[in-house]
């Protein structure tokens, strides 16, 4: 005689406690994020130097060559971050690596109706940070580079449409903060990967701080409807 699990009350389904039967499996990939905002920094302070008249107008091209790389490394990024499953790091660092190309490319080629193209395409991005500040606040690292980047990229289309000097020369310290920004989490994130505990502030809340600070059960929970379980995206 065999006899049904009772059923809760409303008819309702409840899924059994899988923690027991979930099994992890470690990838030997380390975080690319340092590296996606030591990039970020290093390239802000060439085109902020070039904007703020550090560099001659002629260095235009030599500019455009020593960011080139950083449209490389950027993407590079952005494809460790699919893999690690950080939708937010990946797009984000996959957009800025195209932002720099199109940059590169502009400063070294000299277009004609360049300047004001890119203008767009700075307005376009800096709406594009916008939109991603707004759903990364729990991760302050991203958030913290997001709004520095906001302002930065909107006085640079400003410069890029209207062709005004100061609003270039805006751009330029922007650049120099935004790089600043990205500079300090870079160093706050390695240093974490090197202790294991947070030593310089970057502010986590919620899941992100979970991720580090929660115990196992927490990182487990909703999992069978992560990306990669789940049976369609």
């Amino acid at each position: 005689m065999t006899t049904s699990e009772p059923r809760p009350a409303g008819g309702r389904h409840f899924e059994p406690d899988l923690r027991s039967m979930t099994r992890i499996t470690l990838r030997p990939i380390a975080s690319p994020m340092p590296l996606g905002f030591y990039t970020v920094a290093i390239a802000s302070v060439l085109v902020a130097c070039f904007q703020l008249g550090v560099f001659p107008e002629t260095a235009g091209r030599a500019v455009a060559l020593a960011i080139l790389p950083a449209f490389v490394l950027q993407l590079l990024v952005g494809v460790l971050a699919f893999g690690a499953r950080d939708v937010l790091a990946a797009t984000l660092m996959a957009c800025f690596s195209g932002m720099w190309l199109a940059a590169a490319l502009v400063l070294a080629l000299q277009p004609p109706g360049g300047t004001r193209v890119l203008g767009v395409l700075n307005a376009v991005f800096a709406l594009f940070a916008l939109l991603m500040a707004s759903v990364a606040g729990r991760k302050r690292a991203l958030w913290c580079v997001l709004c520095a980047a906001v302002p930065r990229f909107s006085a640079a289309a400003l410069a890029g449409l209207t062709g005004v000097s100061w609003a270039a020369t805006l751009s330029g310290a922007l650049g120099l903060l935004l790089a600043a920004v990205a500079m300090y989490t870079a160093f706050a994130l390695m240093l974490e990967d090197m202790r294991g505990v947070e030593v310089l502030p970057i502010g986590r809340s919620g899941p992100a701080h979970h991720a580090v600070e929660g115990e196992l059960s927490v990182q487990l929970r909703d999992i069978e409807r992560q990306a990669g379980v789940r049976r369609t995206l």
